[in-house]
């Protein structure tokens, strides 16, 4: 095997630890009782969250605020309650992993 392949394979490890690491964040602060990855729940799906923001550079600093405040009228009615008890650190995570999906 190469070095290319080596790190390749490397980096995907890492990558998959880290995806499976958020997605574990985002259920661990409750996220994911009312989003899911692909498909509306009481919120949008995650993905549809990283399509309408996709090349936004102020998107997860909106992201994170409408988080920890809460907000309404971007997705319909329903509004979304405030998460401030989500560390800093785990929310830029979140968010990163939430802008990531295709």
């Amino acid at each position: 095997m190469n070095v290319f392949a080596l790190f390749a394979s490397a980096l995907l490890a890492v990558t998959a630890s880290s995806v499976q690491a958020s997605e574990a964040l985002a259920e661990k602060n409750a996220c994911l009782g009312c989003h899911s990855i692909a498909e509306k729940v009481v919120g949008p799906a995650f993905k549809d969250v990283a399509d309408k923001y996709r090349g936004q550079k102020d998107a997860a600093a909106m992201l994170a605020a409408k988080v920890k405040k809460g907000g309404s009228g971007t997705w319909g009615t329903v509004p979304m309650p405030p998460n401030a008890k989500i560390s800093d650190k785990d929310l830029k995570k979140v968010i990163a992993w939430i802008l990531a999906q295709k």
